[in-house]
């Protein structure tokens, strides 16, 4: 990188943010966001962490291939066979990186055994493997913010003269401020020989809240790439959230002059593509991409902002993609009026996908009075999660609640085969839930039940989203329908569609859980 005022935006939400559990996506639906991110400008994309599993493989491998733009980097351990798995998954693309990363916190270093000398000897080893592979290696101190800093120096100057083009400085459990992130760039750039040759890069979790002022004031000290992923999406708490830096960096200009590639119009459409795909909902005051961000409810705020826009707004709807329209959606709209306000909303569709939409679409007007964004949001998302390809379907549900018990009768596809089951139950979805086991015995464990009205008023359609949880592995699955039991059902079946996929994925020679130590 040649211009100093430049900042590489590192999106790591197909590695870090699917790893939140729950939160994995299938291949196609990885291959989707890939693209999404290539065309919005992201410089580099984590596509996974190859040596995880053959899914995880392939799907880096096919996003290397289908590159036009971005790097495409996949993440290794500091040893030969991981860093081999990750160069073959991602040397087809046009701009390949290996990323590899040990633990040099006192901490980390207990976990591998190694002393201050032997990981010395291990860094230096596997990056100088990784480079003679790669003309683009990145190296990660895992938890440097807890590491003492003169061994800080010691391993970031090792993995510099071992050949690493951008080092990593990551806050891997959120525990620092603003103040010492920014400090810890400049002493790194200040001590350490060779520092000026290379990138750094900053990745944050935002377990004290803190990661987006992490990020920003790391940038402020040198820093010059930014990990983050879509929404925040990530372990715990999350990561630093990539619409939060893009758009600071965008409207503070006079306190931070830098520039990035971003085209910020993307940022709304994908924010809710990977909500959808991930399972995971993004809070209504969400900064920059919530439903609530660009709303005013009080009597003060609305009288400034019909004056002038700019008294209690800081950035442009329009910015990161929003379309204003008066179209109101309702049973007598049509197909063209559906297909334009989808658009606006981000969803691009072709005549077949807009047909199976516009069914489910009249049925919901049929029972609501008022279609809202929201509506419609929820509709396509409960579209892509509830198919007529899916192992198990749900094709019939009828419930009967009264003070003397509660009945639920259902009819299911499993496989292609219909089948039935009639039982009762400690309230209606109990009811349900015991249903769907009869028909399809299962050991998994329900970790999480949850129901929010998406819109209001007693004709609000119920999105359910559930957590569960068999052999280790953790999904989720979510539906949406006004018949709140309906889509406690839909929502049940999907997460357990999710986990037979899940059941079915291996890993070579690694334990899937021992692999996922993360940043």
């Amino acid at each position: 990188m040649t211009d100093p005022q430049r900042v590489l935006i590192f999106d790591t939400t197909l590695r870090d943010g699917e790893q939140s559990p729950g939160a994995t996506m299938t291949h196609d639906e990885k291959l989707e966001i890939a693209q999404l991110l290539d065309e919005m400008g992201v410089d580099i994309i984590e596509a996974g962490f190859p040596i995880a599993s053959e899914g995880d493989f392939e799907a880096v491998s096919d996003i290397a291939k289908r590159s036009k733009n971005s790097v495409i980097c996949g993440l290794s351990r500091a040893n030969y066979k991981d860093i081999d798995r990750c160069w073959e998954a991602v040397k087809l693309a046009a701009r390949p990186r290996i990323h590899t990363f040990i633990g040099t916190s006192p901490l980390h270093r207990g976990i591998t055994n190694l002393g201050q000398d032997e990981m010395i000897e291990r860094i230096a080893d596997t990056v100088t493997h990784a480079r003679n592979l790669c003309e683009d290696v990145q190296w990660s101190a895992m938890d440097a913010i807890r590491t003492e800093r003169d061994y800080l120096c010691r391993v970031v100057e090792t993995a510099i003269k071992a050949g690493a083009t951008t080092i990593n400085i990551p806050d891997t459990v959120g525990y620092t401020l603003p103040e010492e992130s920014a400090d810890i760039i400049r002493m790194l750039l200040e001590k350490v020989p060779g520092a000026d040759e290379v990138i750094f890069a900053t990745h944050c979790h935002n377990d004290l809240g803190m990661a987006t002022a992490n990020a920003l004031a790391a940038v402020s000290a040198g820093a010059r790439q930014i990990e983050c992923t879509i929404n925040g999406l990530g372990e715990r708490a999350g990561n630093t959230a990539l619409e939060e830096v893009v758009m600071a960096i965008k409207v503070r200009r006079d306190l931070m002059p830098f520039e990035t590639r971003i085209d910020t119009t993307k940022i709304m459409n994908l924010s809710r593509r990977v909500a959808q795909v991930s399972g995971f909902p993004v809070q209504f005051n969400k900064a920059i991409v919530g439903k609530n961000a660009f709303l005013h409810e009080s009597g003060i705020h609305q009288d400034g902002v019909l004056k002038n826009v700019e008294t209690f707004e800081i950035m442009r709807p329009a910015d990161i993609g929003i379309t204003e329209t008066n179209i109101a959606m309702g049973k007598h709209s049509g197909r063209a009026a559906l297909r334009s306000k989808l658009a606006d909303l981000g969803f691009e569709m072709a005549d077949n996908q807009l047909n199976d939409v516009f069914v489910r679409f009249k049925a919901l007007a049929d029972r609501k009075k008022e279609i809202y964004d929201e509506d419609l949001i929820a509709l396509m998302a409960d579209s892509a999660a509830n198919t007529d390809t899916d192992y198990l379907q749900v094709k019939w549900l009828r419930v009967v609640c009264g003070s003397d018990g509660q009945e639920a009768e259902l009819k299911m596809v499993v496989d292609g085969v219909e089948k039935s089951a009639k039982c009762s139950g400690d309230g209606p979805v109990d009811a349900c839930f015991k249903a769907v086991k009869q028909i399809y015995p299962t050991e998994a464990k329900l970790k999480l039940y949850q129901v929010h009205a998406v819109t209001e008023g007693t004709d609000a359609q119920a999105t359910v989203s559930v957590r569960m949880e068999e052999a280790g592995r953790i999904v989720t699955g979510s539906a949406s329908d006004t018949d709140t039991i309906l889509a406690s059902v839909k929502a049940y079946v999907g997460a357990l569609n999710r986990l037979r996929v899940r059941s079915q994925k291996t890993a070579p020679d690694a334990d899937l859980k021992s692999v996922s130590y993360k940043l």
